[in-house]
């Protein structure tokens, strides 16, 4: 992954196929195709899963609630959904064992009656599963076993149901991804925002004109603009589809009726436990609410809220602040405030209109979509869960369009990092590099077996073995790696993305930037101007976050 390779091969060669935007569909629709023998460019707005990808839920599952709609409704379109799901999450968690794992959920309940139909619904929930899976059956459990494995939950509960769904680092599983694709031969590009195409006598596309957003100066004029010639172009840009689709014709009617979802970060002492996850059932706005451990935070979420303009950033607002934790406050015993918020962050979900129905009843399903006039091909909907099938079958068409014969081989295809990966590999990281345990620990989970060329790097500069914040598990060894192997370009790619600082924690991130900014000016040449400009713009970004809560 050398942006500056990918540059000059994009101008220089001509690709197969040109996918357009860097989320979980993009990158796993590079791979996918580069895997099938096709020559392929993936190019990003922004960085690899700046936006929806990076924002989710961060669980791999079939969907609790599409399957008590389904049911509810006799609706047959939501229990293939749940069906998708279930059969993708062993994919996902076999694919990158370092970036997904299992994930026990719980479901307090407050009498016997509800005990009973939340038991049933989760048994055929495990019943649409795949036989592959290996997760544990659910289970009816006592208050006692319920207070054991979630301490501080409240007294008042009756007991509880445990199930077991999976749960993924997305920012890191989607860079896995392109990664991937990069090493199976596709040019990937961040940073790199498509303004508009090229086409020919016939009015089908064959050049997306780009802008360099990290070179002003190619800003300036058009005949520096880059161009990629292909013959067919994939849209996968997510909430931001309908862009692209006009920019190819501007008759198309729009398709993407986005939702915005948040989640806050909170003490992991709230529910007290570092491994099992709260799923509460009912929430005044329809949707169900989930607090789930997430690197030594409690993550809260999420909401469904209609966007007025989704080209703005979503971000956490006071009054969903106060919706969360009131929705939490009935189970636990702590009294919530606002002040033990930590961070936050706010997401838009694809959705496709089907209709005017309320987004919460929309559903997470795929489309993919071929204009005759201008030739683009669109990749609309889904989720994080169900990204390998919304990969396949774009791809699959993709290749019929191109007259390819070659079949999908991403069910079995390890990630960059899963290559022999074990969960006791930190131990080894531990002794030869000399770190603390946590920090081996996270090195081995963030970047799988490839944890030893970071770890390593401690070895050439000492300082780089320095924590960036304390109470942290994140050195500044990663910031190196991250600028050198991942193509970080700004501090918000690396504390937002690379690592997941941003996320858990807002003032640990302003204290962190100032060491960040000056690692990435030393690896890529910034005066001593810019590294203050990268600084102070992260830095107002963060601050606007904090103010946005108040």
């Amino acid at each position: 992954m050398d942006r500056k390779k990918s540059l000059h091969r994009l101008q220089t060669e001509t690709f197969d196929l040109c996918i357009i935007g860097g989320g979980a569909s993009g990158a796993g629709c590079a791979l996918d195709a580069a895997l099938r023998g096709l020559k392929v460019v993936l190019v990003e707005k922004t960085d690899f899963a700046a936006e929806t990808s990076s924002k989710s839920t961060k669980l791999i599952h079939g969907g609790v609630r599409y399957l008590e709609q389904a049911f509810k409704k006799f609706d047959f379109a939501q229990l293939r959904q749940v069906r998708h799901g279930l059969e993708e999450r062993h994919t996902v968690l076999t694919n990158a064992p370092h970036l997904a794992r299992p994930l026990a959920l719980v479901t307090p309940v407050f009498s016997w009656w509800e005990g009973l139909y939340f038991r049933i619904g989760l048994w055929l929930y495990d019943r649409f599963a795949s036989d592959r899976d290996k997760l544990p059956g659910s289970r009816w459990l006592s208050k006692a076993e319920t207070k054991h494995l979630l301490p501080g939950l409240t007294d008042r509960l009756h007991s509880a149901v445990l199930y077991y769904d999976g749960q993924l680092d997305d920012a890191r599983y989607c860079l896995a991804l392109v990664q991937s694709a990069a090493e199976a031969g596709a040019v990937v590009l961040n940073h790199a925002e498509v303004t508009g195409f090229e086409k020919n006598d016939e009015g089908r596309l064959q050049t997306a004109v780009l802008r360099d957003r990290l070179s002003p100066n190619l800003q300036q004029s058009s005949h520096s603009a880059l161009h990629i010639r292909a013959p067919l172009f994939l849209n996968c840009t997510g909430p931001g589809a309908d862009t692209v689709r006009r920019m190819a014709n501007p008759d198309l009617p729009d398709r993407m009726r986005p939702s915005k979802g948040v989640h806050l970060l909170l003490p992991q002492s709230v529910t007290g436990s570092p491994d099992t996850a709260l799923l509460i059932p009912k929430t005044p706005d329809g949707r169900v609410v989930f607090a789930i451990p997430f690197q030594g935070e409690l993550m809260l979420g999420t909401t469904d809220q209609d966007v007025p303009n989704p080209e703005q950033e979503p971000v956490l607002m006071a009054a969903e602040v106060r919706f969360l934790l009131e929705t939490l406050q009935p189970y636990v015993s702590q009294i919530l405030s606002k002040n033990l918020v930590k961070a936050g962050f706010g997401g838009l979900r694809p959705l496709i209109a089907a209709s005017k129905k309320h987004t919460k009843g929309l559903l997470r399903d795929h489309e993919v979509e071929y204009d005759p006039e201008s030739g683009l091909f669109s990749l609309l909907g889904g989720k994080w869960t169900t990204y390998r099938l919304m990969a396949r079958d774009a791809v699959d068409a993709a290749c019929g369009f191109l007259d390819i014969n070659a079949p999908c081989t991403t069910a079995n295809h390890p990630l960059a990092g899963s290559e022999n990966f074990s969960p006791e590999a930190w131990r080894s990281l531990a002794e030869q590099y000399h770190l603390a345990t946590d920090i081996a620990q996270h090195l081995a989970r963030n970047y799988g077996s490839r944890a030893a060329s970071v770890a390593g790097l401690t070895g050439q500069n000492p300082e780089w073995a320095l924590r960036l914040a304390p109470g942290y598990s994140f050195i500044r060894a990663e910031v190196v790696h991250a600028v050198r192997e991942e193509m970080a370009c700004t501090p918000r790619d690396v504390l937002a993305r690379r690592l997941r600082l941003e996320v858990l924690n807002w003032q640990a991130t302003l204290d962190a930037v100032p060491v960040v900014a000056a690692l990435m000016a030393a690896e890529l040449g910034w005066s001593a101007r810019e590294q203050q400009v990268q600084a102070e713009t992260y830095t107002r970004q963060i601050i606007s976050f904090q103010q946005a809560i108040k």
